[in-house]
């Protein structure tokens, strides 16, 4: 009997790429982009484009199959893949799902302001959003970024509109996207993350990030009617954090460490959906503002 030969069949190996904590983000913060070959063992090398163009190696960005930009700058803005390779002769996967990711100037002059002011919203709600700040918001649009849509205009196929400013009069879960203001010429405003929820629970969070030091307050609402049990327990990155008879948690005094994903759960109406929570530094915070006054 000869000796044994081990044979391996990679099949039509698919990288797949993923993002964290979100795809659109503020210059100066990191992110994170995760390659994955899955149903597959360990050993794989890979390789990173962004627009089409290979990526040069940089081990303080790359670990295995991750690649951080921190800190983002503007010029990272772009649309990533990635491809996995191993064994000699070298296999390649197929290359990954695009991946988009936009970084936004630290400061604008305007701002998107969402009413009502949170990011999670119940489906047959109404919305208004509007491009606003202390210098003339003329030539600002709304716009959004949807998985269906892609990039569209409030005007285009949106309920109604004048372009700095926009009116849903019914959310449907297909309004679920990032959402900004941008002017003629490109600049825009921080996105919005808003998510459009058919169930009966929806987290109250800030929509712009929270200065460090100030108070965080996260609330559950519920669809009507509301439960006879009004608490409700909240969870940080999937942990378990407290729980609130009244259904609101309160942080005196955000700092970095609260930065992250949160949800609400009510033991009557169910769970809601996750929405990142970003808490910046004071004095950037103070920074952009002293630019906003300045333009």
């Amino acid at each position: 009997i000869s000796d044994a030969l081990t044979l391996t069949v990679f099949g039509e190996a698919q990288a797949v790429l993923s993002v964290s904590p979100q795809s659109w983000l503020t210059e100066g913060d990191s992110v994170t982009l995760s390659c994955e070959v899955r149903h597959s063992s360990p050993g794989w090398r890979f390789s990173w484009y962004r627009d089409g163009q290979e990526l040069v190696s940089d081990s303080r960005r790359e670990a295995g199959g991750s690649y951080t930009l921190s800190p983002a700058a503007l010029d990272h803005t772009g649309v990533y893949e990635c491809r996995a390779t191993r064994g000699k002769p070298a296999f390649h996967t197929q290359t990954s799902n695009p991946q988009p990711l936009w970084i936004t100037a630290s400061s604008a002059p305007v701002s998107l302001m969402v009413r009502p002011s949170r990011t999670q919203h119940f489906t047959e709600a109404s919305l208004s959003l509007s491009c606003e700040g202390q210098s003339d918001s003329t030539g600002w649009r709304v716009r959004r970024y949807t998985h269906s849509e892609k990039v569209s205009d409030c005007t285009s196929v949106w309920r109604s509109g004048t372009g700095s400013t926009c009116s849903i009069g019914s959310l449907s879960t297909s309004h679920t996207g990032v959402y900004w203001c941008e002017s003629e010429s490109g600049e825009r405003s921080y996105p919005v993350n808003i998510t459009v929820h058919n169930g009966d629970v929806i987290l109250d969070s800030p929509v712009h990030p929270v200065s460090e030091g100030d108070p965080l307050t996260l609330r559950c609402l519920y669809r009507l009617p509301k439960p006879s049990n009004l608490s409700a327990d909240f969870y940080k990155d999937g942990s378990f954090l407290q729980t609130q008879p009244a259904g609101e948690m309160i942080i005196p005094a955000a700092s970095k460490i609260h930065e992250g994903f949160y949800q609400c759960k009510n033991p009557e109406k169910g769970e809601s959906p996750t929405s990142w929570i970003s808490v910046r530094s004071k004095n950037l915070m103070l920074s952009d503002s002293l630019c906003n006054t300045a333009g």
